[in-house]
This record gives structure tokens, C-alpha cells and sequence, in this order.
């Protein structure tokens, strides 16, 4: 099993404007490199959450757009509101020290491995 797998997704049976958003996962330097693309979106409509040993990515869109003449009427009003979630299980992930950023409409999380941990071993002494 890979360790930075997404859940399973859960399509909703109502119509959702905003499909999915496409995430590219790397490896590089001995840490994952996580890039998901969510082009026009603020910085704070965005959100990482950790979990235990899942990390979950929320970003949500409240657009409203409305154009008048010049007596005040309305010529055209757009509306659209949205959210996109995704879930990734970090179970072979370092979560105290991922790091993330937003450029361009990409969001780049940096997940650096965890260090397998050296069995213990102990020698007994006979007495």
C-alpha cells in the first residue's frame, strides 16, 4: 500500500458545480511533495487539517457578481458557491513538520517522511 493515498471519494448525489480538485503526489529528497491545483481561490479560503493520521484539504468559494445600468437596474447577476474536500491518510507521514504554500493558484504541501523506527533490542542477562 502507498503511504500517501487518498480515501476512497464519495461522489453526492446533488449536483455540484465545483468537480474535484486534481492533486499530484511526488517524491523527491525523502519527503512527498503534495501539489493541488485551486486556481482562484484566497489564501484563506483554504484549510489543512490533521487528524491523526489523516489530513484533510478544504477550500471553499463564495463568488457574487452584479452589474447595473445607469438608472440602478439589474443587467446581469452570477452567483456561485462551492467547496472542495479531499482526504489523504499520512500514516507514514512526519505530521509535526509538513509545511505548505500557495502560488499561483497551487497549493504545494511538503510531507516529509517518517523515519522507520529501529526495532528495540535488548539482551538478557542470566542469572
Amino acid at each position: 500500500m502507498f503511504e500517501l493515498t487518498p480515501y476512497a471519494r464519495r461522489y453526492m448525489r446533488s449536483y455540484n458545480p465545483f468537480p474535484e480538485f486534481r492533486t499530484d503526489i511526488t517524491e523527491k529528497d525523502g519527503n512527498y511533495v503534495l501539489e493541488a491545483d485551486l486556481p482562484g481561490f484566497k489564501k484563506e479560503d483554504i484549510h489543512i487539517d490533521l487528524k491523526d493520521e489523516t489530513m484533510v484539504i478544504t477550500a471553499t468559494r463564495n463568488n457574487e457578481h452584479e452589474e447595473k445600468d445607469s438608472e440602478g437596474r439589474v443587467i446581469r447577476s452570477e452567483r456561485s458557491f462551492g467547496s472542495y474536500s479531499r482526504s489523504f491518510d499520512i500514516s507514514g507521514v512526519d505530521a509535526e513538520n509538513i509545511t505548505a504554500s500557495y502560488t499561483d493558484g497551487v497549493l504545494k504541501l511538503t510531507l516529509p517522511k517518517r523515519q522507520p523506527e529501529e526495532p528495540k533490542t535488548k539482551r538478557l542477562e542470566i542469572k
